[in-house]
Formats: C-alpha cells, structure tokens, sequence
C-alpha cells in the first residue's frame, strides 16, 4: 500500500483526534477549575512580574533590550499563530464538526474558529526558552518548562486544541526564541552569563 501525502494527513487527523478525546475525556470539577485559570492570561502576571524583577536584578541596565526582545518575540510568535490559524483553517475540536458535540467544555469556553496553531502553546514555549536560555539556571529552566506544559495542556484540556496544534505552537516558539536569543546575544554583550554559579 502507498501511503501518499493525504493518506499521511488523515492517519495523523485519525491519531489527533483520538487522542484529544482521550485526554479531555479524562475531566474533573477540580482540573476544570485548574485548566480554565491555567488558560488564562491575567492568572499569570505573577510569574511575569517575578521573572521582570529577575531580570532587572541580574541584568540592571541590558534588562531594557532582555525586556525589549521578549516583547518583540511574543508579538511575532502570536502574529505567526493567527496567520497560520488564517491560512489552515483547521476547525478547533469544540467546533469540529465530526467531534465537536463530544468535546467536553469548561464553562462553554471554545474560543475563535481555528486552531492551528496554538497561540498559547507558541506564546509560553517561546517564552519559557527565552527565559532559560538567558538565565541558564536549572532550577528556573524545570519552573519554565512545567509553566509552559501546564498551559499547553490546558489547551488540549478545554477542548480549543488537538495535541498536534499544541506540539506545533510549541516547536515554532521554542525556534523563535533561539533566534531572539541569538540576536540578543550577538549585539547585547553579557547576556550570557550563569544565572546561579551553584547551578
């Protein structure tokens, strides 16, 4: 049997489909809860504020371009997400046709029409590895990496989107960040240096 480009596409849909109702099929008043704030954006202005003091403790006068870099990131990051949202098209499994009515939804939570890719999961991964990539602590790095898969699969969670939708948004942000990172490092002397010498 030749497996063709189409073949391919329907096997991975197949696959992604199965797997996000397994995964949101497994539900509870309290992970409905957890999800739907871990989802959120305003929830986090904590972290954010934390890692800006970070920043400007460690960096003093370079936080300006460190600050600057993260912005300019997280825009292109989501920028990229709603063009390719706009381009594929691909329904969001709360709005898909085929699978929808076995979505289980959080407070009617669907979102926008399309799903691919995650902004979420393109927004957190970029800026979890920005974050590592800059400070180089381990400690911070694990703390990032569980913030950002927290979100990713709070995604998946909410039934607004596939696995694959996650994984995608995650690979595109983490390539963002190495490029920003680069840059940054390139024309930003000092960026570089280990966060804690005990890590």
């Amino acid at each position: 049997m030749n497996l063709t480009p189409d073949h391919m596409l329907e096997a991975l849909t197949r696959v992604d489909k199965h797997w996000l109702l397994w995964l949101n099929g497994h539900n509870s008043p309290f992970f409905d809860w957890l999800m739907y704030a871990a989802s959120g954006r305003f929830e986090w202005i904590p972290l954010y504020l934390i890692i800006l003091a970070l920043i400007v403790r460690r960096f003093s006068w370079k936080s300006v371009w460190i600050i600057l870099a993260a912005v300019i990131m997280i825009t292109l990051s989501d920028q990229i997400a709603n063009i390719l949202k706009a381009e594929v098209r691909r329904p969001r499994p709360c709005k898909d046709p085929e699978i929808g009515y076995l979505v289980h939804l959080v407070n009617q939570y669907c979102s926008g029409a399309y799903g691919f890719v995650s902004g979420h999961a393109t927004n957190s991964w970029a800026f979890a590895t920005l974050i590592s990539l800059i400070f180089r602590n381990k400690w911070l790095t694990a703390g990032m990496i569980c913030w950002a898969t927290l979100v990713s699969y709070s995604r998946i969670y909410l039934g607004a989107h596939y696995p694959g939708d996650v994984m995608s948004g995650a690979m595109i942000g983490i390539m963002l960040a190495w490029i920003v990172y680069a840059v940054l490092n390139h024309f930003v002397k000092g960026i570089n240096p280990s966060f804690s010498r005990s890590a």
